[in-house]
C-alpha cells in the first residue's frame, strides 16, 4: 500500500469565506461561501481515494480492510473507522456559538433520538451519531474566536460599560448569584425564559458596542469581535450567550483546544481543524438553525474556564505537536526543509498549507492537498519546502 491523494468536499455554509480556501489552494474564487474543506471518511462527506478502479469513498475503502487501513492498535480501540476528521475551517462571519456533548450524553441523545424517530436529517434532530466531539483549531493568520465562560462578576463590570437599562437584571445576577447559578440563569433566560428582554437587548447592543470598540478602551477588541457577532445576526439574542465568553485572538501556528461542555464560537480567519470524527452539535445562538434550550443546558459546563491554549512539544526535526487529552487524534505542524520520515503504525493524514511536499513513492501535495497513509503503508518519506500538518492517532495516554 501507498499513500493516496484524496479528493475532498468543501461544504458551503453561509457563513464561510468567498476568498480564503481558492486563495490557499491558488485557484479563482467561486463567488460562494467556502466554510470547510473535509478530509477523513465522515460519511456526511467522506473524501475519495482512486486506486486503480475508480473513485470510492474512504469509509467504504476503510470498511472493507481495517486491519490494514487503521493498523489492530487503533481498529481494536475505535473499530472499523478512522476516529478523527481534519478540516480547513474559513470565517467570514460568526459561526454558532455551540457545545457538544460528552461521549456518555452523545450515545444517551442518539438513542433517545432513534427511539423518537426522527430521521437523521431531520432539522430538529441534535444527535447525528454516537461520538463526542473534542476539536482543535491551528490558525493560519490572524483568527478571532469565543471560548470559555468568562467569570460571571467580570462580565458584569465589562455589560455594566454598555450602559443599557435592559441588562441590568442580568447583570445584578451576574454579580451576586453563584458562577453556575448566574451563568445558567442569563443564558437560558435570554434565549428562552425571558426572550423578550435578550431580543431587545440584541436590537440596542449594536449602537453601545460600536462605541466602545471605536474608543480606546482597553477591551476594544472585544468590543469589536462582539459588535461583528452581532451585526452578523441581527436581533439573535445569542449574542448575550457570545458576550458570556472569552474572546481570543490567535496569531499564525497558535491553537485552541475545545473539550465536552466548553461554549465557544469561531469569528473570523483561516485555520486547521482537527475533532473526533462526530458531527454532534448543540447550538446557543447566532444561528437561523434549531436551538434547543433544554438539552443545551444539560451538556453545557457552567463553570468559567480560561481559554485552553494548546502547548507544543517537538516531536521531530522542525515538527511540533499540538499537546491535547483526546484519544482520538493528534495534531503536528511540519516545517519541512529537509528530507523527513514520518513513521506510524496507525493511518495518518498529511495536509500541505505553504509550498510543495512530495512523498516518495507517493503524491505531490501542494496547498490544501491531503494525503491518507494508510497503517499497512509503512513509513513515509517527505522532501520540499512546505507546511504540513500530520494528524494521527495517539498512542494509549
Amino acid at each position: 500500500m501507498t499513500a493516496d491523494l484524496l479528493a475532498t468536499t468543501i461544504r458551503p455554509y453561509a457563513w464561510g469565506s468567498t476568498t480564503a480556501i481558492a486563495r490557499l489552494t491558488g485557484r479563482p474564487p467561486t463567488g460562494e461561501p467556502e466554510a470547510e474543506l473535509w478530509m477523513g471518511a465522515h460519511p456526511g462527506a467522506p473524501s475519495r481515494v482512486d486506486r486503480g478502479h475508480g473513485p470510492e469513498p474512504l469509509d467504504t475503502v476503510i470498511a472493507r480492510d481495517p486491519a490494514a487501513e487503521l493498523g489492530p492498535r487503533v481498529a481494536d480501540r475505535f473499530g472499523p473507522r478512522l476516529p478523527f476528521l481534519l478540516k480547513v475551517l474559513a470565517a467570514e462571519k460568526a459561526l454558532s456559538v455551540q457545545v457538544h456533548p460528552t461521549a456518555a450524553r452523545a450515545e444517551a441523545g442518539y438513542a433517545a433520538e432513534d427511539a423518537a424517530g426522527l430521521p437523521l436529517d431531520d432539522p430538529r434532530r441534535i444527535y447525528r451519531d454516537r461520538n463526542h466531539k473534542p476539536e482543535l483549531i491551528c490558525a493560519l493568520g490572524e483568527f478571532d474566536a469565543l471560548c470559555g465562560f468568562r467569570d460571571p462578576r467580570a462580565s458584569a463590570a465589562l455589560w455594566q460599560r454598555l450602559d443599557l437599562p435592559v441588562l441590568a437584571p442580568w447583570i445584578d445576577t451576574l454579580r451576586t448569584a453563584p458562577a453556575g447559578t448566574a451563568l445558567r440563569t442569563v443564558l437560558t433566560g435570554a434565549l428562552a425564559e425571558d426572550r423578550a428582554r435578550g431580543e431587545q437587548a440584541a436590537a440596542e447592543l449594536p449602537a453601545a458596542l460600536s462605541e466602545l470598540a471605536e474608543s480606546a478602551d482597553p477591551d476594544a477588541a472585544s468590543w469589536a469581535a462582539y459588535l461583528a457577532a452581532a451585526r452578523d445576526y441581527p436581533g439573535d439574542p445569542g449574542i448575550l450567550a457570545a458576550m458570556l465568553l472569552n474572546h481570543v485572538r490567535l496569531g499564525a501556528g497558535q491553537a485552541l483546544y475545545l473539550d465536552a461542555g466548553v461554549p465557544h464560537a469561531y469569528l473570523r480567519g483561516l485555520g486547521v481543524e482537527i475533532m473526533a470524527n462526530s458531527d454532534n452539535v448543540l447550538r446557543c445562538g447566532l444561528t437561523p438553525k434549531h436551538v434547543d434550550t433544554a438539552a443545551l443546558a444539560e451538556v453545557v459546563d457552567f463553570r468559567p474556564t480560561a481559554p485552553h491554549r494548546a502547548p507544543t512539544v517537538p516531536v521531530g526535526p522542525g515538527e511540533l505537536e499540538f499537546l491535547t487529552p483526546a484519544a482520538e487524534f493528534a495534531l503536528s505542524r511540519l516545517e519541512l526543509d529537509a528530507p523527513a520520515v514520518l513513521d506510524d503504525d496507525g493511518p495518518q493524514l498529511l495536509l500541505c498549507t505553504r509550498g510543495t511536499a512530495r512523498l516518495h513513492d507517493g503524491p505531490a501535495l501542494g496547498p490544501g492537498q491531503c494525503a491518507y497513509v494508510p497503517a499497512a503503508s509503512g513509513p513515509v518519506r517527505l522532501t520540499g519546502d512546505a507546511t504540513v500538518f500530520r494528524a494521527k492517532v495517539p498512542p494509549v495516554r
